[in-house]
């Protein structure tokens, strides 16, 4: 009997350290910041490589001064980076990037809205990613205020938040919020965002790994609210949305598979009314403008000149 009490035990202990220690490397896989975040001439040449005719763009801002380094310091007192684009516009566009990216890689849609759409434009890089401080990525939750903060401060008549995947979530958190006062006009965009970090976790853990929910999604996401105060269940872009007064629009190609495409129905369907949704044919993840990059523009122009509940036609090409 008490050898059977004691490999009882043994297996008992066996069992949570291996649980323990799973939850310890899906949150540091899951959260670990971009070891090369702060390498601006490879991003460079990404971003140039994917998007060439950002190039132009970039030099011609470079040579009128009108690109410019900000860094502020959070409410955390964590110090934070962002470029500007200054076009002496009355309009502000805050431009998010996705997970553990950083802005230079999302200057493609910096150019529309200045270039195209004649805005300034802010590019934060969110905590732990780029030039921001930060030991661990916060999958948009407490991204949203600190987007906020970029809002008060580069504040102006007309804003748009448009976001990337990652950056898409935080600007749907962000949209449910108390917005900051004297903005005339404001709008989101987001562009292939998750439900909640729990459903695009859970079904990475299904994918990359093969294993089900429980119980590893409950202790990692345990784990993240003892370490970084917030949990995988309360990171709800689904729950966000349901809270937003402003028009928002919706962006997700349909052959996404990282973040599954299935995720911008029930997220369109909770948003009540002033919205577009454009499911872009053939898109990839975060691959929508490089799909259909006239037909992205146009899509943005008309949410943007104020047309509301339609669905954006994508057939054809460009």
């Amino acid at each position: 009997m008490k050898k059977i009490l004691w490999i009882l035990g043994v297996v008992v202990t066996l069992i949570i350290a291996t649980m323990i220690g799973g939850s310890f490397y899906m949150l540091d896989y899951s959260l670990a910041p971009d070891s090369n975040r702060t390498d601006r001439d490879s991003c460079f040449r990404q971003q140039f490589r994917e998007y060439p005719e950002s190039k132009e763009w970039v030099d011609s801002l470079q040579t009128k001064n009108a690109l410019r380094d900000t860094f502020v310091v959070m409410p955390s007192g964590e110090r934070h980076h962002a470029f500007f684009v200054n076009r002496g516009s009355k309009r502000t566009a805050i431009v998010v990037h996705g997970w553990r990216d950083c802005a230079i890689k999302y200057f493609w849609l910096a150019r529309i809205y200045e270039h195209e759409l004649g805005y300034n434009v802010i590019l934060p890089e969110l905590h732990g990613c780029g030039e921001s401080e930060g030991e661990a990525i916060q999958m948009g939750w407490k991204d949203r205020l600190d987007v906020k903060h970029w809002m008060e401060i580069f504040k102006s008549d007309t804003m748009v938040v448009h976001g990337v995947s990652m950056g898409a979530a935080t600007t749907m958190m962000l949209s449910g919020e108390q917005m900051p006062t004297d903005i005339k006009s404001l709008r989101f965009v987001e562009d292939c965002g998750y439900t909640s970090v729990w459903d695009e976790f859970s079904g990475q853990l299904k994918e990359q790994f093969g294993l089900p929910e429980f119980p590893l999604m409950y202790t990692t996401s345990l784990l993240c609210k003892l370490r970084y105060g917030w949990s995988f269940e309360e990171a709800s872009a689904l729950k966000q949305v349901k809270k937003c007064h402003y028009p928002m629009m919706f962006i997700h190609g349909n052959a996404d598979t990282f973040v599954p495409t299935w995720m911008v129905h029930p997220l369109y369907e909770a948003k009540n009314d002033k919205k577009g949704i454009w499911v872009v044919e053939g898109a990839g993840h975060a691959q929508s403008y490089r799909a259909h990059k006239k037909r992205y523009i146009a899509a943005l122009r008309l949410f943007h000149e104020s047309q509301f509940n339609q669905q954006v036609d994508s057939s054809g090409h460009d």
